[in-house]
């Protein structure tokens, strides 16, 4: 099937510019999705740190074949060998491990319930691997196993050997489970309620599972004791297996798995969606789901691995945050409440960081997906209205991860971007609730509201860690309470508090090293200063990442640092450093050292997403070149389509949407804005198919991986040259014509009419 399916693309593929093959337009774009791209990560060097996520786009359930134990956060690798199960998993990532989990094994001949006994050999040459559909050979059983999702359920086909002992075993997981065996239903229900935290008392994940045959034969498990003809067992660790006589070789089980978040009926209600469809009807509308999704961005004329690096990595962008509601049999959207344990009315969302996803995944939502933009929008309320907080790391509920205030860049950037929450007033109230407080989590709210509020800054030597970092964050954050703010047309006062607060980050940039540094309560830096220590006053990253921060004031920024000339060697410096690190706060270096020191970027970390935005940032400073260097080396060097494909964690769409954006030719470095930075397309040609029917077109015929400088810009037929777009613009619907050279254009956006927004110059 591979082998057809690379034959048919090199066969159409048009040969330019040199040995490159080129590939055109793709009619279905899903076949070039790798969801093992990331999967071959480790504990201590990330290359994504993903599973492959068998799922709808922003599925409520995503299901993963396990390689790992029982609550590993790393629950597949590509380098295992063996599958223990096929596990329902909310997991947004292994730092945040899973919840509501449970887990089935189709078995042969093997009566048992330890997930080391059952595991299976399994090879990726006897794996399919795509976003609605997976199958593996499991050899130890001569079993065939296939799924494809729905957004509450799933389909499951086993392809059984002849045998009269075959079995599919439930495992619900310990931390409290209950599982009950309905013969004449040819049911099984239960519920798991493991959870890493984040969740009320009373939460449970309530499952269904229904067979199309009857029972041979019943037992359940109960913390280790297996018992024959026993049909309902509650307990810390419980399961069943149900047996079947397989009469010939190569006859299939069909097995529909549903859960709900509300109760055991909804969850009989959300196996409906499997209703009246066969496996391969479901296959195909899976495919035809993600297809309409995928095409949104339809990509022409470039590599092979460059096209399915794109769909792969836009794959990604669409899986979080995921969907937290369900519709009840009146047809009405309801959620169970992560915050309070009510069941209520209307949307929700979890299972991202904004501390990650603020910067390039919910500014991409916002352009290419804004109808979904506006449910997680009112989504976003109902969890400030059942917590009084609005989440700055939900899974599902509040957790107390990373640091800033971010919650209040993706409601801002949301509506200056268009997006129209009916609940934006509930929202403008949460987003200045979150910049004024301490939260009941060090992550949620502000962390050193009071120290903030009154220095205009967090200290250093306040017991509050990682606070350089914090009060960057929260000066860009009151950046966007002021977007919003004068968008919403509030009043002046609540304009210039929050605007005067942008310009916090002056206060902790150290002139005589020309870098952000800590600063103590007295006023005074704190000392010593490494500016390549990890951590401390910085979250997983040291000074020369965190220094760049200043997403909403970039001029402002180049003034400290003695202009346009100076900022433009400081940036260079970046990549010239060698890549050497203080890993004295944490005590060992942390995954994301070891991912810079290898990427041979110098201190360009792109594996983590403090620096993501830096590449970017001399377009600010009149060198857009660079920019366009820079970031096709990062896009060539930092990501592939393999299971080693990505320089870091992948991040719940952040770095995935980073090369979407970067691919297609610009980025949002300053959320809450109008503006997209330009970089420079990837690819000959791409088309935009946005949400009101408008398309953005934008060519670039004679780019290559030599010709990666724009030489010239045209918009709609208009010489162009600024060195940003404006979203409002595109929205309108445009063509940009890129004319690509292989030497830098060092005329072309140097101009102070072309450089982007910055608060300071747009302040005059």
């Amino acid at each position: 099937m591979k082998f057809r399916f690379l034959t048919t693309f090199i066969l159409s593929a048009a040969v330019s510019l040199g040995y490159s093959q080129t590939v055109g337009k793709i009619d279905k774009p899903i076949d070039l999705v790798s969801t093992l791209v990331g999967t071959q990560s480790t504990y201590f060097l990330s290359t994504g740190n993903t599973y492959p996520a068998i799922a709808m786009p922003w599925g409520m359930n995503f299901w993963s074949p396990q390689t790992g134990k029982m609550g590993d956060g790393w629950m597949y690798m590509y380098t295992a060998e063996k599958i223990r199960g096929f596990k329902q998993t909310h997991q947004p990532s292994p730092w945040m491990n899973d919840y509501g989990q449970f887990s089935v094994m189709p078995m042969v001949g093997k009566k048992t319930f330890d997930e080391e006994k059952r595991a299976s050999y399994f090879s990726h040459k006897a794996e399919v691997a795509k976003p609605h559909y997976y199958s593996v050979y499991l050899a130890d059983y001569d079993v065939k196993t296939e799924i494809t999702p729905t957004e509450r359920a799933a389909y499951f086909r086993f392809t059984f050997p002849k045998t009269n002992e075959g079995y599919v075993l439930l495992d619900a997981f310990d931390k409290g489970s209950y599982v009950e065996v309905l013969p004449k239903e040819q049911r099984i229900i239960g519920y798991s309620t493991k959870n890493s935290g984040g969740v009320p008392e009373n939460f449970k994940n309530y499952f269904v599972l229904e067979f199309d045959r009857p029972f041979a034969n019943v037992a359940t498990f109960a913390d280790s004791v297996l018992t024959d003809g026993r049909y309902l067992v509650k307990a810390d660790h419980v399961g069943a297996l149900v047996g079947f006589q397989i009469a010939n070789a190569g006859d299939q089980i069909l097995m529909k798995a549903a859960s709900s978040f509300i109760s055991k009926e909804q969850a009989a209600l959300n196996l409906k969606e499997l209703e009246g469809a066969t496996f391969d009807e479901r296959v195909a509308k899976g495919e035809e789901t993600w297809n309409n999704e995928l095409k949104k961005i339809e990509i022409e004329g470039g590599s092979i691995d460059d096209m399915r690096t794109f769909y792969s990595c836009l794959y990604r962008s669409l899986l979080f945050p995921r969907m937290f509601y369900e519709i009840d049999a009146q047809g009405q959207v309801v959620h169970y409440s992560p915050y309070n344990g009510k069941v209520l009315p209307g949307y929700m969302f979890t299972d991202t960081g904004f501390w990650d996803t603020f910067r390039s995944l919910f500014p991409f939502l916002n352009l290419m997906y804004p109808e979904i933009s506006e449910k997680m929008q009112d989504g976003l309320a109902n969890a400030y209205r059942e917590s009084g907080w609005l989440p700055e790391w939900a899974s599902p509920g509040l957790r107390n991860v990373m640091v800033g205030n971010n919650s209040a860049s993706v409601v801002a950037d949301a509506w200056v971007k268009g997006i129209r929450s009916k609940d934006i007033e509930t929202l403008y109230e949460a987003v200045k609730h979150g910049a004024d407080n301490a939260g009941p989590l060090t992550a949620v709210g502000r962390a050193g509201a009071s120290y903030y509020k009154e220095l205009g800054y967090v200290p250093y030597d306040v017991n509050i860690n990682e606070n350089a970092a914090r009060s960057l964050e929260y000066a860009y954050d009151d950046f966007s309470i002021y977007q919003l703010a004068k968008a919403l047309n509030k009043p002046e006062a609540d304009l210039q508090y929050y605007k005067s607060r942008a310009y916090n980050y002056q206060k902790l940039y150290d002139p005589a090293t020309g870098l952000m540094r800590g600063k103590n309560k007295d006023g005074q830096f704190q000392a010593p200063f490494n500016p390549f220590k990890w951590g401390d006053a910085f979250t997983e990253g040291n000074s020369w990442h965190y220094t760049w921060s200043v997403f909403q004031d970039v001029e402002g920024l180049a003034k400290l640092m003695g202009g346009h000339q100076a900022m433009e060697i400081k940036l260079d410096s970046v990549f010239s450093l060698p890549p050497i690190f203080d890993d004295s706060y944490y005590g060992f270096p942390i995954h994301e050292i070891r991912e810079m020191q290898v990427a041979n970027m110098g201190q360009y970390a792109h594996g983590n997403q403090p620096i993501q935005h830096m590449v970017y940032l001399y377009n600010h400073v009149g060198a857009p070149w660079k920019t366009q260097y820079w970031v096709r080396e990062t896009m060539k060097r930092m990501y592939s389509p393999y299971p080693d494909g990505y320089c870091g964690d992948e991040d719940n769409g952040q770095t995935s949407a980073w090369y979407v954006f970067s691919a297609l030719g610009f980025y949002p470095v300053t959320p809450a804005t109008d503006e997209y930075i330009l970089g420079a397309p990837l690819f000959q040609k791409a088309t935009l198919h946005l949400a009101n029917g408008k398309k953005v077109a934008i060519n670039a015929a004679n780019n290559s991986d030599a010709n990666r400088y724009v030489r010239a810009l045209k918009w709609n037929g208009k010489s162009y040259s600024k060195n940003y777009i404006k979203h409002s613009e595109l929205l309108k619907g445009a063509t940009l014509n890129f004319d690509m050279q292989a030497e830098p254009n060092k005329q072309r956006g140097v101009n102070k009419a072309d450089l982007p927004f910055s608060l300071s110059k747009d302040d005059k």
